[in-house]
């Protein structure tokens, strides 16, 4: 069993004994921990919102962390089955001291966490998130009394981001609806086969083909949207039976596109996509992450527009975009962060704005994958034993490679002039995560062999 603490909140395997899976115990334990956060930060405000996906654990942990808030005396808006971005937008919505969202995203159905926002509907940052971790190590809270109990309303938000989606200004759904597009959609039987349908519909989509939309949390195969887990719905689009395919996690914050052909649009494609629609209509700075692709980079400048990165995090992400006054940025595991609906990753809102692209180009999907740069991401690991000082081992790579563009901001990156390696350290095991990448996955391959084996070679592994 596991159990993964992080300044994001606690995710881990259902079950186990104390501290090691995640039960009923620690569930209690790090949820009264944030509610404390909250309380010393915005002492006057007493309501949280909490929303769940639809893995099986769900329902239990539901219960644990409502009766929780309202031992700790939080009058909880509980939204049930909603989405991450939707969570988000309803803590904004009911004006809320935070929010807990109940699910483990993209991993498999034996895991779920609680992930935890601040008053804006943003993750927690990272001074924010070591607080909740400190308190909960002392157990340093205090239940409120028969008096002060708070209070349990629940409410259904899909609709209300529906709106806040079809509001957006770069939301063509007049464009949309007379292209007349033949979608498919995998859910995962997950909370995305309430809300994609939703949206798809409220923007005029009136042929959808659903697959794996029953929201009871029994995955269909696994939930990380990757091309390998995907074979049913890109069989259905080499059949020809739709103009493209949308495929999102679990709690539907990440975003996956297939081709009319069934081929794979590219995970990393799907921010480089959706801005260049934003870029052409709204020039601003972008943002996402050091791990992901260099396209968006080329794009932004395409556009005459400047780009910038941030450390591997969601919160990074959004903070960099606020920093930067970013129009649109995200992650390239299909992230979306579009700061005119809200700072936080979204499908839906991807969906929107790249069917409005989509039928402004007036191309098949196919076409449009083919505008934009052509890179492959290569991801691989180094075991360590956990002796080595990892810290040194960048140094020492720092060094060999400071003849390049090095940036030391997030493990090492190491930029060549035909693609790049990032090293980070795992905080959770003794390994080196590898991401490289390259206008081929052999040139990839080649990058990230040739600084591992350096790697080795510092830590006397070769």
């Amino acid at each position: 069993m596991s159990l993964v603490k992080s300044i994001s909140g606690i995710r881990g395997t259902i079950g186990g004994p104390v501290g090691d899976g995640l039960n009923p115990v620690d569930i209690v334990r790090f949820t009264a921990a944030y509610a404390t956060q909250r309380m010393r930060n915005l002492p006057d405000n007493k309501t949280i919102v909490v929303g769940r996906d639809a893995r099986l654990s769900g329902p239990m942990v539901d219960l644990l962390v409502s009766g929780t808030l309202v031992g700790m005396g939080y009058n909880v808006v509980n939204i049930g089955l909603a989405t991450t971005p939707t969570t988000e937008l309803a803590v904004v919505g009911e004006k809320a001291a935070g929010g807990i969202i109940l699910t483990a995203s993209h991993n498999p159905k034996q895991w779920n966490a609680l992930k935890l926002l601040n008053q804006r509907g943003m993750f927690l940052n990272d001074a924010e998130g070591k607080e909740v971790l400190a308190i909960a190590e002392k157990e340093d809270f205090v239940f409120a009394d028969v008096d002060h109990l708070g209070t349990i309303t629940h409410k259904d938000y899909l609709p209300y981001h529906v709106e806040n989606v079809l509001g957006l200004k770069l939301v063509d759904k007049a464009a949309i609806e007379k292209a007349n597009f033949t979608v498919a959609i995998d859910c995962v039987n997950s909370v995305g086969g309430l809300a994609i349908p939703a949206i798809l519909k409220a923007l005029g989509v009136k042929n959808i083909i659903e697959l794996n939309c029953t929201p009871d949390g029994h995955f269909p195969h696994n939930p990380e949207p990757l091309p390998q887990n995907l074979t049913e719905i890109c069989d259905l689009l080499k059949q020809g039976k739709a103009d493209v395919g949308f495929v999102v996690d679990p709690d539907v914050d990440r975003l996956a596109f297939i081709c009319e052909n069934g081929e794979w649009f590219g995970e990393e494609y799907t921010l480089v996509s959706v801005a260049d629609y934003v870029l052409s209509h709204t020039p601003g700075a972008t943002c996402s992450n050091l791990s992901s692709s260099r396209a968006l980079k080329d794009i932004t400048e395409r556009h005459g527009c400047t780009y910038s990165s941030s450390k591997v995090g969601e919160v990074n992400v959004t903070t960099e975009m606020e920093r930067v006054g970013a129009v649109i940025g995200g992650e390239g595991n299909g992230g979306v962060i579009y700061p005119a609906s809200h700072y936080g990753r979204d499908a839906l809102v991807g969906i929107a704005l790249f069917l409005s692209h989509l039928a402004h180009k007036g191309c098949k999907v196919s076409e449009l994958r083919k505008e934009y740069p052509d890179y492959s991401i290569s991801k691989n690991r180094i075991d360590l034993t956990p002796e080595l000082d990892v810290d040194a081992i960048l140094v020492a790579l720092k060094g060999i490679y400071k003849m390049y563009d090095v940036d030391d901001r997030d493990g090492v990156k190491i930029n060549f002039p035909q693609g790049w390696v990032l090293l980070r350290k795992s905080n959770t095991e003794p390994i080196l995560r590898v991401y490289s990448e390259a206008p081929t996955m052999e040139q990839a391959d080649a990058f990230a062999q040739a600084v591992i084996s350096e790697v080795k070679r510092i830590a006397g592994l070769a």
